[in-house]
């Protein structure tokens, strides 16, 4: 019970933190390039994630059999997947991004799972992540910005549901190595690889930032983005996920918006209105609600099963 509260707890702890992000992000962005940020971000933090890795296990080697899937993991999760974000929120209104790109990204995560691991769909999760949606939709369109179906905004919004559908691919094909290795080495390698294709797509654009005049809030930018949202985030939102499940776990990105709301009240002193605080109250029920649900007795098949999967 406690370890199950645990794992619900790091992955609300994730989504505040990737949630306040936003914030911390577009400030960073008035002075840094969109990709060489991005690269900066994943770049800085291979050598810390190699380091905790020989500290705590041993080796950071990988099997030679492995290494492909690992790389397009990483070229799908990391190098595609994030500069698809930074210019869905380029080309469309940061409501709409947020929307197309958090909202059904569990309910994609849900529907390829079985391609991946063996999981089911169960009552509660559905109402719990019906009560989800509605609340991060009254989080998100309950904002100044709002929806907007406008032709300029399209493609943007193609690209923001896109994410939604590449998130959660890579969030089941890592899960499926951790039957085998650690969320702490699939995550090091997946991002030692996404960072590797990406630095190609920043060359040209270091010089549109002025690095002489940075000052220290930029560079607290860039500590947090590389220690707390992808070194500690990554880490710990995988290894939660794993004993979680990657359907249940992704519903709590919807913590997400409501993080970022909260941050834009502090930093920024934007209003938060009515219908975005009653779609917080609705997020947290139905996150709520998913947690309470009761996990079913295994039977003795399934825990054979389970058994030889860790022998291997």
């Amino acid at each position: 019970m406690n370890n199950k509260w645990l794992n619900y707890g790091g992955l609300i702890l994730i989504a505040v933190v990737w949630g306040a992000n936003f914030g911390i992000s577009r400030l960073a962005m008035e002075s840094f390039n969109p990709v060489v940020f991005s690269f900066l971000r994943f770049g800085l933090a291979i050598p810390f994630f190699f380091l905790i890795l020989k500290l705590t296990e041993g080796s950071v080697g990988i099997p030679w059999r492995i290494v492909p899937r690992l790389a397009l993991i990483g070229l799908i999760g990391i190098t595609l997947l994030e500069i698809t974000v930074m210019y869905s929120i380029k080309y469309t209104t940061l409501a709409n991004a947020s929307l197309l790109n958090v909202a059904p990204w569990p309910i994609f995560a849900a529907l390829f799972a079985p391609l991946f691991m063996k999981e089911t769909i169960t009552p509660r999760l559905i109402v719990g992540g019906a009560i989800s949606i509605v609340g991060v939709c009254f989080v998100i369109l309950g904002g100044d910005e709002g929806f907007s179906l406008s032709s300029e905004n399209m493609l943007g919004n193609a690209m923001a549901f896109g994410v939604s559908i590449i998130g959660p691919l890579f969030n089941l094909t890592s899960m499926s190595l951790m039957k085998t290795y650690s969320a702490l080495r699939v995550s090091t390698w997946t991002i030692a690889f996404g960072s590797l294709f990406m630095l190609p797509l920043t060359f040209g654009s270091w010089g549109q930032t002025n690095w002489s005049a940075l000052n220290a809030g930029h560079y607290l930018s860039i500590g947090y983005n590389v220690l707390i949202c992808t070194v500690v985030a990554f880490v710990m939102w995988n290894a939660c996920m794993f004993k979680v499940g990657a359907t249940r776990s992704n519903f709590f990105r919807y913590a997400v918006p409501a993080a970022a709301v909260a941050a834009g009240y502090f930093m920024f002193d934007e209003k938060i209105a009515l219908l975005q605080m009653c779609g917080a109250g609705c997020m947290a029920a139905g996150l709520i609600w998913i947690s309470i649900e009761r996990k079913k007795r295994a039977e003795p098949a399934a825990l054979s099963a389970k058994t030889g999967s860790q022998l291997v």
